[in-house]
């Protein structure tokens, strides 16, 4: 019997059991502080740059269960608190996916095409969010999903998995601060593309001096302002489609009965998954910060739930008033860059709205800096647990005293620099191919994250063990990673059959390989590792898989005895209690 008297939500907060690992750690952390106290300013920050260390290692682990105790012991800082972590998963990769590429979406496959790959594309992102945090509440390790490849799967394709990553982000960088760029260019075009991207670029690199922190704050505030201006947006959207604008005229859905609801029929609605996929990649970073979070067993489930309201509000309801108020055929969708080709300006221009353009324009550059940021955020994470696992070279993994991966931060800022072929002659097609290699990895890393949760129920069910002693269930149980996987390989075979036979074209290697090429580089990836190292396992066996290291509550009883007593308390809630429970 429980000698507890009662459970409160204040109680929840304190009651996660902390393993020695990392008790050690917070010991070491505090050691640091001390001696910090005792020296200078300038001293301090230059020791700040020092390594840290992760202490001795058994030479005799094997490969996958040296990874998981690196990714478990790795220092970095703890740093993100609840507000951040729901900014982030509210607001955090709103970016030119949502605000510009719904343009070209809109222009390729109609308003109603628009809508349903948003809404298919939505409802897989929340099943994998969902799944993600089951998974990071239980492991908040370093690298997080990108180290759940080689834990649940297999070492090759956790490798696979972690190189196109962080390809993913490498690569978004250069091409954030060149949209950066552009978006200046819709007020003035005179000054040089390589002066703006200079700017752009130190403002990046000093919120990153401050590590995690730096990132948490500029996204708390980045998130904020483009939460604020969707919903402003919403409300615009429906006062200029009841004819309220300057100009006048009741709208309706004139639009979707002329031009039409469809510009290419179902081709036209595969056309547009790569877009909207764009648009939600780097939801998943609510995941990748799990390792950096004060209590990842408080903060990520509610984060996670927060993922259904971004969703709903700021995607399929924005973009349901960008399809009425704005014609597929309009020729500034295609004819433009930047915010000129966005529709939310475009709407807001065809109203007679003087001054909101250029506040829509502000906000869109917003949007790209805050993108930035998160790219070097995603690619240093992900370049030190290459180097936690054996994927890449081991000073790839060097973390300092403040818990910077200082490292991955110094060649995600390198690869930046690729920002300024902006000034060049060839850069779109520089920046053509560059977005080739990011252009489907989403889709891999989400369906991965699905098939990580499913093993994961799987070995949980072979060892004899239940989910009575996870802090956090994925609320579709396996049905939702289910559903995550078979979307994911529909939406790659409809981009298959896009890239082979584009619409309006004829097939040719140029278009088919700057919309698949990411796909090639996976097999690659894959046929080079297990050739590399002999390691011809297609995936671990359920009994072999590891589901105790890295986890923060090692005594499962009191676990599950304080998992009970909060799910008792929430039943005795009011039911308007219940269900703020359940979605948020």
């Amino acid at each position: 019997m429980s000698t507890r008297k009662s459970y409160n939500e204040k109680e929840l907060a304190s009651t996660s059991i902390t393993p020695v690992s990392e008790i050690e750690d917070d010991v070491s952390t505090n050691a640091y502080s001390k001696t910090k106290k005792d020296q200078g300013f300038f001293k301090n920050f230059i020791d700040g740059f020092k390594p840290i260390d992760l202490g001795e290692i058994d030479p005799n682990l094997t490969d996958i269960e040296r990874a998981n105790l690196i990714s478990a012991r790795a220092p970095l800082k703890r740093g993100l608190k609840n507000r951040h972590l729901q900014m982030i998963a509210i607001g955090g990769s709103i970016g030119t996916g949502l605000f510009v590429g719904s343009g070209s979406a809109l222009a390729t496959g109609g308003p109603a095409a628009l809508v349903i790959a948003w809404i298919l594309t939505g409802c897989m992102m929340y099943c994998t969010v969902q799944a993600l945090g089951e998974l990071c509440v239980a492991f908040p390790v370093s690298g997080s999903f990108v180290q759940y490849n080689t834990r649940f799967i297999s070492s090759a394709w956790g490798f696979c998995m972690a190189w196109n990553y962080a390809l993913q982000w490498l690569v978004t960088l250069p091409l954030e601060l060149v949209a950066a760029a552009i978006t200046i260019d819709y007020w003035n075009s005179e000054v040089s593309s390589a002066a703006w991207v200079t700017i752009f670029y130190v403002l990046v690199l000093f919120i990153n001096v401050f590590g995690v922190k730096g990132y948490g704050e500029a996204e708390f505030i980045f998130s904020a302002l483009k939460v604020l201006a969707i919903i402003g947006y919403i409300i615009l959207g429906i006062v200029i489609n009841c004819g309220g604008g300057p100009k006048g005229g009741y709208i309706g859905g004139q639009y979707w009965h002329h031009p039409g609801a469809f510009a290419a029929g179902f081709k036209g609605v595969c056309a547009v998954f790569v877009t909207s996929a764009f648009s939600f990649a780097g939801t998943e970073l609510v995941g990748l910060a799990a390792a950096e979070t004060e209590n990842p067993r408080v903060s990520l489930p509610s984060a996670t739930k927060q993922v259904f309201w971004r969703i709903t509000l700021f995607y399929i309801i924005s973009l349901t008033l960008v399809g009425v108020n704005v014609p597929y055929d309009d020729p500034r969708l295609l004819g433009n860059s930047g915010a000129a080709a966005s529709p939310f300006v475009i709407s807001i221009q065809n109203a007679g709205i003087r001054g909101l353009p250029s506040v829509m324009n502000a906000v869109i550059m917003i949007a790209v800096c805050s993108v930035a940021n998160s790219s070097v955020y995603g690619a240093s994470r992900t370049v030190a647990s290459l180097a936690d696992q054996g994927f890449a070279p081991r000073i790839f993994g060097y973390i300092d005293r403040e818990g910077r991966p200082l490292a991955g931060v110094v060649t995600s800022l390198i690869i930046g620099l690729l920002c300024y072929l902006a000034a060049s002659s060839h850069h779109d097609d520089v920046f053509d191919w560059m977005l080739a290699l990011s252009g489907l990895s989403s889709i891999f890393t989400w369906g991965s994250i699905c098939a990580c949760h499913l093993r994961f129920r799987r070995a949980l069910y072979v060892k004899g063990r239940g989910t009575d002693e996870l802090p956090f269930c994925a609320q579709l149980g396996i049905y939702g990673s289910i559903f995550g996987v078979l979307l994911n390989c529909l939406i790659l075979m409809a981009q298959f059959w896009v890239a082979l036979f584009p619409i309006g074209e004829k097939a040719n290697a140029t278009s088919f390989f700057q919309v698949f090429l990411c796909v090639p580089v996976v097999i690659v990836c894959y046929v080079f590792w297990v050739f590399y190292k002999k390691d011809y396992k297609f995936f671990v066996r359920s009994a072999d898989i590891d589901i105790d290291t890295g986890r923060r509550e090692v005594d499962l009883e009191l676990l599950k005895q304080e998992l009970a007593e909060e799910k008792a308390f929430i039943a005795s809630k009011p039911f308007y209690y219940r269900l703020y429970k359940t979605w948020c």
